[in-house]
């Protein structure tokens, strides 16, 4: 049996939040898991765009995918990112 998509976000979440060497902020937690919790495919994409700084066409090339979807991908997962974040800032406040 396969583990579902909630369990694998459940699961870097754990990993996150138990991580004795994570030493960043409350709100760069928020972040870390908003983006724990983006399925898959949008999660690779945004790293590798946003962190990794990789441009589409590598992208495209690596996960076999064609630049259009990648794009789609990438709003997407900004989009969930924003109100992910806007959501726990407003918990806080």
């Amino acid at each position: 049996m396969m583990a579902s998509l909630s369990d694998g976000n459940e699961y870097l979440i754990g990993n996150l939040e138990s991580d004795s060497y994570f030493d960043g902020d409350h709100y760069q937690m928020i972040l870390q898991k908003a983006i724990a919790i983006l399925p898959d495919k949008q999660r690779i994409v945004f790293n590798m765009k946003y962190f990794d700084e990789v441009k589409y066409e590598e992208m495209s090339e690596i996960l076999g995918t064609s630049v259009g979807a990648l794009k789609a991908s990438y709003h997407h997962a900004v989009k969930k990112i924003e109100e992910y974040v806007k959501t726990k800032a407003t918990e806080i406040s």
